[in-house]
């Protein structure tokens, strides 16, 4: 299996700095998105500060060593850090970030995450969320007080239960499964769920077309006037000789993109 990956971020057209940040290292079959805090302290180096963390450990370590278990102490690392951070150099104000993570190791795929940064999956064109957010309004469903269809425009909707950089311990949650040829994987941060429905995603990606497709979700996010920041990678996996060119054309050549 090989997979080509396309990355890109805006800070909308509110938000006056970008607190998003990305990493792509498809060599090593890691993919991330986190999202600062927005409201608090130094979202934008804090998103970084995970991000950095992150890839610092993964490239530290030969490739066949790579774990969950790694992926989940670089996170508490980065937790710890953030924790030290705020308390030292933003007088206890909290400097934190969502994340999700796909890792992609031996015909399997891997989703660690902490707060409502999402990863979906498209597979035999069906489109469905793999993460569980860590928020308030979900909590609320899961408890039968509010209604899925209601979460996404309730009041809480931006109140998070969980971010890297808040309490000591920090709760990473994993979901595993295997890999299947023409799976295609969206990580993004909530600033794309925010303003493109989970219906309006599933029929973009159906095109096939991995870079088109991130670049009209992004264009439908901004002319719907993106009141957050907005990141999403998009990671396709084929057969090692099925790597998709800009026009859906198969090419032998693999196709790593990022801007």
């Amino acid at each position: 299996m090989a997979q080509s990956s396309h990355a890109q971020t805006h800070r909308g057209t509110v938000r006056k700095i970008n607190e998003d940040a990305f990493l792509e290292l498809p060599s090593l079959g890691i993919w991330v998105v986190a999202d600062g805090m927005g409201g608090h302290a130094a979202g934008d180096v804090a998103s970084q500060l995970v991000i950095d963390t992150i890839q610092s450990v993964a490239e530290s370590v030969p490739v066949e060593q790579m774990s969950c278990e790694l992926l989940t102490r670089a996170l508490q690392e980065a937790n710890d850090k953030l924790r030290l951070m705020s308390a030292n150099e933003f007088s206890g104000k909290v400097a934190g970030s969502t994340v999700v993570i796909l890792w992609i190791h031996d015909d399997n795929y891997h989703l660690l995450w902490v707060g409502d940064s999402r990863g979906y999956l498209l597979r035999d064109e069906h489109f469905s969320q793999i993460t569980k957010d860590h928020s308030q309004v979900n909590d609320m469903v899961d408890e039968g007080v509010l209604r899925a269809e209601e979460a996404e425009h309730h009041p809480l909707a931006n109140v998070i239960t969980r971010a890297v950089g808040v309490d000591s311990k920090l709760e990473v949650d994993v979901k595993s499964g295997r890999l299947q040829s023409g799976d295609v994987f969206l990580l993004c941060s909530d600033g794309l769920n925010k303003e493109v429905s989970d219906f309006e995603i599933e029929h973009t990606l159906l095109s096939g077309n991995i870079i088109d497709a991130g670049m009209a979700l992004m264009h439908a996010s901004l002319v719907r006037n993106a009141r957050d920041n907005v990141t999403c990678i998009l990671v396709k996996n084929s057969q090692q000789n099925e790597v998709f060119s800009r026009n859906g054309d198969e090419s032998t050549i693999p196709l790593f993109n990022k801007s």
